[in-house]
């Protein structure tokens, strides 16, 4: 009888910090052949916040998902003009980066109630 009343929802809202920024109007309508340069700002995204954390120590919501402006001016700056296998060689370092960070950024996160 429980499962009747559950009502499936297309929304997905985080269980933490479910205020995040929206991603750049340009990520999301990307065309499906360079969809790469979405996944690289992504990661960018991850690195930068993984690396935020540890450094400040702290995992409060603007720490973990500030705005995507600095992200993604390290993709313009650095990354807009390399091409797909470029892009997709640099997005495999950015989510090293972010992974080796990761258990470190994630007990910050943790005792912070905020993982």
């Amino acid at each position: 009888m429980a499962e009747r009343n559950l009502v499936p929802s297309l929304e997905s809202i985080p269980d933490v910090c479910p205020e995040r920024p929206n991603e750049p109007d340009w990520m999301k309508n990307i065309a499906l052949r360079d969809a790469y340069q979405r996944v690289l700002v992504q990661d960018i995204y991850r690195e930068q916040s993984m690396e935020r954390i540890v450094e400040t120590g702290s995992c409060d919501c603007a720490t973990r998902f500030p705005t995507w402006d600095k992200s993604e001016g390290t993709f313009r700056e650095n990354h807009a003009d390399a091409d797909r296998s470029e892009m997709l060689q640099v997005s495999d370092t950015y989510n090293r980066r972010a992974n080796d960070l990761r258990p470190q950024a994630q007990a910050i996160c943790e005792a912070a109630g905020n993982w």
